[in-house]
């Protein structure tokens, strides 16, 4: 059994630690107490320093073909049911009765600006282990698609759609309720995001 002051000259005391060394990077000096640990946080935000991996999803928003489809069909419904309202009983009982396109016109300006509000509220991302797909303006929903449970995903594209180049992405799951559908996608990312999913999928379901 070792006597003695470890801090007496030519007294060998407790080895320290090299890793401990070279964490502080320092060979004099006390020890770095709670305000440079306080600090060196501060800098490493201040530097922009990345986040950790897995807090916030990283969201992909729809292109805004989507949105120009849908405004086109709202002009074209509302604007002719808006200037039927207002001709004909205008040309048959007179200038006062056209007042009848007011309110379709009405109808027609607030669809134009929720259809817009509606869109940018979609949006999905591809996690480790799952699918996140968020949308709803009033009511906001967010469904979450484990990439074990998926049992089909396929593209589709109907005859609107594919005038405009846009695909949807629907996804199958074992229960109804985590069913999901993607729509007005680029086709190109439809196809790499059902291969994507569809291969994410067969190597959840194998266990990989």
């Amino acid at each position: 059994m070792e006597t003695g002051n470890p801090h007496d000259t030519g007294t060998a005391g407790p080895e320290q630690p090299a890793e401990a060394t070279a964490t502080t990077g320092t060979t004099t000096g006390p020890t770095a107490g709670p305000a440079a640990t306080t600090e060196a946080v501060e800098l490493a935000v201040l530097s922009g320093a990345p986040a950790a991996p897995g807090d916030e999803p990283k969201w992909i928003a729809l292109p805004p073909g989507l949105l120009k489809v849908r405004r086109l069909m709202l002009v074209l419904w509302l604007g002719l049911l808006t200037l039927a309202a207002g001709l004909v009983p205008g040309l048959l009982a007179g200038p006062r009765w056209a007042a009848f396109a007011l309110p379709p016109l009405a109808l027609l300006v607030w669809g134009w600006v929720m259809l817009e509000r509606n869109w940018r509220s979609w949006r999905y991302a591809e996690r480790s282990d799952d699918l996140l797909i968020s949308r709803g303006v009033l009511w906001r929903q967010e469904t979450v698609v484990p990439y074990g449970r998926m049992q089909l995903v396929e593209v589709t594209s109907g005859p609107v759609e594919r005038h405009f180049g846009l695909a949807s992405v629907q996804l199958h799951t074992a229960a109804a309720a985590t069913d999901a559908t993607i729509p007005g996608l680029v086709p190109a990312e439809a196809e790499r995001l059902r291969d994507r999913l569809t291969e994410l999928g067969e190597a959840r379901s194998a266990g990989l």
